[in-house]
């Protein structure tokens, strides 16, 4: 499994394309579980019991943990002062769109085994599809950032346990299982795409990130865009960032967006009510 190389500083998922084409951000994902870190605001005022939090409700059944409400879900979202440089938050996250990952894995030229080629297309469809770790089963909340040419798409979300451990554990398999493929448009365009495993900050119960890059050959002048995922686990909920462009991407960006929403997450579900977040257009 190949590591990624440090990438120079750039910002994440392309507003427009040269060729016209929208950068989607699947509202998306390095390692298995581990212990949170960078945690604690100081301005959070806590309420005596999580179960009388508007942001999260007492879960029913044997376990104690309480279960994120669509309230606790939009305030766990990241604000622009949680990002560096100058990001600005935007209303139409949910519409966003990369005509780069649509296509259809060519099989015959996989480079791995060619059972490997349902992942490999999983993987394109989540991407455009903002599913990443497949439907939420409870809240979510996203909202998204531009810089320039380049986008942050980060969404909170409540799944069924089960079916989270197996997205983050099918999320790890991919740098070997689609290390590099080629996938084909509805024009017969040929796209070069290469999977390799990226660090994620050791915050959360567990976590995994990808950076996933997409070269067009079919033009004079190639075309790659740059997707870095990221997942980060806290109970039975999850963050996910998409970010990405054409000049590449910012691991220091993701890394705060992952950090400072890890904790806000955590300080919800604890019963504590997070301060507004300034801007929060979603």
């Amino acid at each position: 499994m190949r590591r990624r190389p440090s990438s120079r500083p750039v910002r994440v998922l392309a507003a427009a394309l040269a060729a016209g084409t929208l950068l989607t951000c699947a509202a998306c994902s390095g390692g298995s579980g581990g212990s949170a870190g960078g945690d604690g605001a100081s301005d959070i005022a806590a309420s005596p019991l999580a179960a009388k939090s508007p942001l999260a409700s007492p879960r029913t059944g044997r376990s104690a943990s309480p279960v994120l409400t669509e309230a606790g879900a939009r305030a766990a979202l990241i604000s622009e002062a949680d990002l560096e440089d100058n990001w600005t938050q935007v209303k139409d996250a949910a519409t966003w769109g990369d005509k780069l990952v649509i296509g259809k894995v060519d099989v015959g030229a996989l480079l791995t085994a060619k059972t490997n080629a349902v992942d490999c297309q999983k993987l394109l469809d989540a991407l455009y599809g903002d599913d990443l770790l497949g439907k939420p089963s409870g809240a979510s909340a996203l909202t998204g950032f531009e810089q320039s040419e380049s986008r942050l798409l980060y969404q909170v979300a409540a799944y069924d346990r089960a079916r989270l451990g197996a997205s983050l554990n099918w999320l790890k398999t991919l740098p070997v299982k689609c290390d590099q493929f080629t996938a084909t448009d509805s024009k017969g365009g040929r796209r070069t795409v290469q999977v390799i495993e990226d660090d994620v900050p050791a915050v959360g119960d567990a976590r995994q990130g990808l950076q996933v890059t997409v070269t067009s050959t079919g033009a004079s002048q190639p075309t790659t865009l740059t997707l870095q995922l990221a997942v980060v686990r806290v109970g039975t909920d999850a963050i996910t960032v998409t970010s990405g462009g054409l000049n590449g991407t910012e691991s220091g960006t993701t890394k705060a967006a992952l950090e400072q929403g890890t904790s806000r997450l955590k300080d919800i579900l604890a019963g504590k009510t997070p301060p507004a977040q300034p801007g929060n257009l979603d």
